[in-house]
């Protein structure tokens, strides 16, 4: 695998194994198991004396090939492939704390998210403080002698707040603190956390990195240190392993990850731009408008903007479902990254479970709402939504 390939490239032909066959798509190895030549092979295997296969749960040719695919994508050592993006946030986040020890998240986090260390983890007595993820003096304020673990999205779900990673990682440094970024808005084409100091970071491939609505699985990427020391022997004996089949659909959808996301973000930026001359909008919070709060950080850290816009509605929850049931094109789902357009209106779905007060601290309100952009024509897109901001009671 040549180092010099550009991402789009990589995303085709990266990590890429072949059979005695030659096929040219890659083959699912859809097996539970594997078989040795001899007992001493066996034995070698297991002891790590030589490279192989030994159990699905621990890896397979296709999960590595996607692994694979990813590190080169993330410019990470090494990486593990999950069930699923809340199997990768659990894992990455529990496969290095114990009792006794302190997490502080930023409080604008995905709801699943929150539940892992806003109620799971003080279940098993690590402590978790919440903090505003945009100001580096929160973080630094929260900082404790057993502070273990800083986590963050950046840009957030739903309403793309964005996190100084660099501060943040800077501040961990200084007291041997990792730092976790589930980095699924920006996508690996637009923000690398690794390179901004990060020491791990998950995604979702549920999202963009399928992009289809096909199949669950998610990712961590690390240093091969860190993955040995802390999530090897976590994954192996807890079992959160993608399926094969999974990994197969996966390769698939990365090979199109780039112009998939090239047409996304360029429709959400042109939609951003007509949601913000409407009447009916009373804001709109995009990554690529120069009135986004942390533009600054935003010049310093995303190389594109973003396949999602939020924006709010003045005549709240009312106003939100008028809109989103007079939509013809744009399909309401609590997916995102899609091919196809999907519009959330995350107070009823995604952030429900949340206190009113709790939303209200996101930004979340009743007339909120997240429009992850498809690969449809974005002239079709915004005449969808015009017609149906037509339909939205002044």
């Amino acid at each position: 695998m040549s180092k010099t390939w550009r991402p789009a490239t990589q995303l085709v032909h990266g990590g890429t194994l072949r059979s005695q066959y030659g096929e040219t798509s890659e083959a699912i190895y859809l097996t539970q198991g594997f078989v040795y030549e001899n007992s001493a092979a066996a034995e070698a295997r297991f002891k790590g004396e030589t490279d192989g296969f030994i159990y699905a749960r621990y890896g397979s040719p296709t999960n590595d090939m996607f692994e694979k695919r990813m590190i080169a994508l993330e410019g990470a050592e090494d990486a593990r492939a999950t069930a699923s993006g809340m199997a990768a946030v659990s894992a990455a986040i529990l496969c290095q704390v114990k009792a006794g020890d302190h997490i502080v998240a930023a409080r604008a986090l995905f709801g699943s998210c929150r539940y892992v260390v806003e109620t799971l983890a003080p279940k098993y007595g690590v402590e978790c403080t919440l903090v505003d993820g945009r100001d580096l003096a929160h973080w630094e304020a929260a900082i404790r002698p057993n502070t273990k673990v800083f986590f963050l999205e950046s840009p957030t779900n739903p309403t793309l707040e964005v996190v100084d990673i660099a501060g943040v990682a800077k501040l961990a440094n200084q007291i041997g603190a990792k730092v976790v970024v589930d980095n699924v808005f920006a996508t690996p084409l637009f923000q690398k956390p690794l390179e901004l100091g990060a020491h791990v970071v998950v995604y979702s491939a549920t999202k963009h990195i399928d992009g289809q609505g096909r199949c669950l699985g998610g990712v961590i990427l690390s240093d091969k240190e860190w993955i040995n020391e802390n999530l090897h022997d976590y994954f192996r004996h807890t079992g959160p392993a993608m399926s094969p089949f999974n990994a197969w659909t996966l390769l698939k959808g990365i090979e199109t990850l780039p112009l998939r996301v090239k047409q996304q973000t360029e429709s959400a930026g042109r939609i951003a731009d007509f949601l913000a001359d409407q009447s009916k909008v009373a804001k709109v919070i995009y990554p690529g408008r120069k009135d986004h709060p942390q533009a600054d950080i935003i010049a310093k850290q995303m190389t594109g903007g973003s396949t999602l816009v939020c924006f709010e509605l003045k005549g709240g929850k009312d106003a939100a479902f008028a809109l989103q049931d007079a939509l013809e094109v744009i399909k309401i789902s609590n997916n995102l990254g899609d091919a196809k357009s999907l519009i959330t209106h995350p107070a009823t779905t995604t952030h429900k479970n949340l206190t009113d007060e709790a939303r209200a601290e996101l930004g979340i309100s009743a007339g909120t709402l997240r429009l992850s952009c498809g690969i449809e024509d974005g002239e079709d897109l915004i005449e969808d939504l015009a017609a149906a901001l037509a339909k939205v009671s002044a």
